[in-house]
């Protein structure tokens, strides 16, 4: 898969809602019901983090999931892309990236969606052949100001930011025209998947999905 390839997939991943739900899901059997209950709210976009135990086995519950489209987060390496790719993942999320994790994405036929923090990480990218990226961690990297600012001098690419946004300022960012989407955890909490309350989470998300975007 070529970096121009992946980037039209995630492009259209992104272009699904305007919130990726990011999930770290520790028990794999809640897997499924968390996410029909996200997708129920208009989110289908789902981005499980490699952070727990549980995480290959949930995103291979969740990719049965009728309506959802299942990506795997935290790539940190070669064997996390293969594994996640094994488990089911149709697209991938790094909190930054390397040469060799790039390499691995595309030769395993997985869409990233690589993690930047800076103008030369960007460009980087854009030479690359990226178009579309996660910007990593939003709010501690300057957040709404930042991505304004790089409009300007990269308008070639785009960025779902994560890091520290919530419902109060997703809004913020989404009024960008380089943001295409954003990712974030607070329409899934931890209490909330862990007592079963799936129609709390459904219309959590169904909030987020009703946040306008520019995308």
């Amino acid at each position: 898969m070529t970096p121009e390839h992946a980037s039209e997939l995630t492009a259209k991943v992104c272009a699904l809602a305007p919130v990726i739900p990011v999930l770290v899901i520790d028990d794999a059997s809640r897997a499924a019901d968390l996410a029909r209950a996200l997708v129920a709210g208009g989110l289908p976009a789902l981005e499980v983090t490699l952070r727990t135990p549980a995480a290959l086995e949930a995103i291979a519950e969740m990719a049965q999931v009728q309506g959802g489209v299942v990506g795997a987060g935290t790539l940190l390496n070669e064997k996390d892309v293969e594994a996640a790719k094994a488990a089911g993942a149709t697209f991938g999320v790094s909190p930054g990236f390397t040469r060799r994790l790039l390499d691995a994405a595309e030769s395993n036929d997985l869409p990233m969606l690589p993690g930047t923090a800076t103008p030369s990480e960007a460009m980087y990218l854009l030479q690359r052949g990226y178009s579309v990226a996660k910007f990593f961690p939003a709010e501690a990297n300057g957040g709404v100001p930042v991505l304004k600012a790089w409009g300007a001098p990269l308008p070639q690419i785009r960025f779902c930011p994560t890091g520290g946004i919530g419902l109060s300022n997703a809004a913020d960012y989404l009024a960008l025209p380089n943001v295409a989407c954003v990712g974030g955890s607070w329409v899934a909490p931890t209490a909330m998947v862990r007592s079963g309350d799936w129609d709390g989470i459904t219309r959590l998300a169904a909030e987020a999905a009703s946040l306008p975007c520019r995308a």
